[in-house]
C-alpha cells in the first residue's frame, strides 16, 4: 500500500525548525493539507509554510496550557473543517541557549508542561473531534526511557518522554478502534543540539551508531508518515526507534 495522504488534514506541532518541519514537508509531499503551529517563531513557520504552498497554513499556539493546548484544537478544527492526523511534535528546548543553564528543578517544570501535559492536553481534545470519522495521533518520545542514560538532562528527559511514552499506550487503548495513538521515539538527531555539538561527541556518536551515522529529521518524518497513513491501519500503540540502532 502506498504511503500517501491524499486529502487528509493533518497538524504538526512545533513545525517551524527540525523535526516537525520535516514531517510538515514530507506530509504535504504525500498529498496532505498540513497545518503547522509555532510558539515564538512566526517568521520561520511561515517560510516553512511557504515552501510548501497553497495546502499549508500556520497558527501561533502556547501548549505549557491546559487552556492554549484546548484553543488549538478548536482553532485547528475550524481552519481545516476536520482533522485526520495530529501529530504532538512541540517540545521544550532545555539543551540549548538561556534554558541551558537553568536549574534542573526549572526545566522540569517547563519540560513537563509542554512535552507531557501539552501532549495530554491536544491528544484528549483531539480524540473528541475524530471520534466520528478516526483519525490518527502520532506522540514523541526518546529512544533512551527504555534503557536509560546518566546525566542531568537525560534524567529529566527520561521522566518526562517516559511519561508521554506510557500515556500513549494506555490511550491507544481508550480510543481504539476510532482513532489510532502511536508513538515516534527519536535518538540522536541532527536539530538545533545536534548541530551545535562539540565534534568529538558528534563524532563518538556516529561511531557508537550501528548504522554509523546521526539521524536527519526526515528520518524521523518517514516514520511519521507510515504512522499517519492507510499503510498503519493496524497499527497502534506502538513505538518505533529512529536511532540507528542505539537502542534496540
Amino acid at each position: 500500500m502506498p504511503l500517501r495522504l491524499d486529502g487528509l488534514h493533518a497538524v504538526v506541532t512545533g513545525a517551524s525548525s527540525g523535526i516537525g518541519r520535516a514531517i510538515a514537508e514530507t506530509y504535504a509531499a504525500e498529498g496532505a493539507v498540513v497545518l503547522l503551529t509555532h510558539r515564538d517563531s512566526p517568521d520561520r513557520a511561515r517560510e516553512v509554510a511557504d515552501g510548501i504552498g497553497e495546502r499549508a497554513s500556520v497558527l501561533h499556539a502556547d501548549l505549557a496550557t491546559r487552556e492554549g493546548s484546548e484553543r488549538l484544537v478548536a482553532e485547528a478544527h475550524q481552519a481545516l473543517g476536520r482533522i485526520d492526523v495530529w501529530v504532538n511534535n512541540a517540545g521544550a528546548d532545555v539543551l540549548t541557549g538561556e534554558a541551558a543553564d537553568w536549574e534542573w528543578e526549572r526545566k522540569l517544570d517547563l519540560l513537563l508542561a509542554v512535552d507531557l501535559k501539552g501532549t495530554i492536553a491536544c491528544s484528549y481534545a483531539v480524540a473528541d473531534a475524530m471520534q466520528e470519522h478516526g483519525g490518527a495521533i502520532v506522540n514523541m518520545s526518546w529512544d533512551h526511557v527504555t534503557s536509560g542514560m546518566a546525566g542531568e538532562n537525560p534524567l529529566l528527559f527520561s521522566a518526562v518522554k517516559g511519561g508521554v511514552l506510557a500515556f500513549s499506550k494506555s490511550l491507544a487503548r481508550a480510543l481504539a478502534p476510532a482513532v489510532r495513538v502511536n508513538v515516534l521515539c527519536p535518538g540522536w538527531i541532527e536539530t538545533a543540539f545536534g548541530e551545535h555539538a562539540d565534534p568529538e561527541f558528534r563524532r563518538a556518536v556516529a561511531e557508537d551508531t550501528p548504522l554509523g551515522r546521526w539521524g536527519r529529521p526526515e528520518d524521523v518524518a518517514d516514520a511519521a508518515l507510515y504512522l499517519a497513513s492507510p499503510a498503519a491501519a493496524f497499527v497502534t500503540g506502538q513505538a518505533i526507534n529512529i536511532n540507528g540502532g542505539v537502542v534496540m
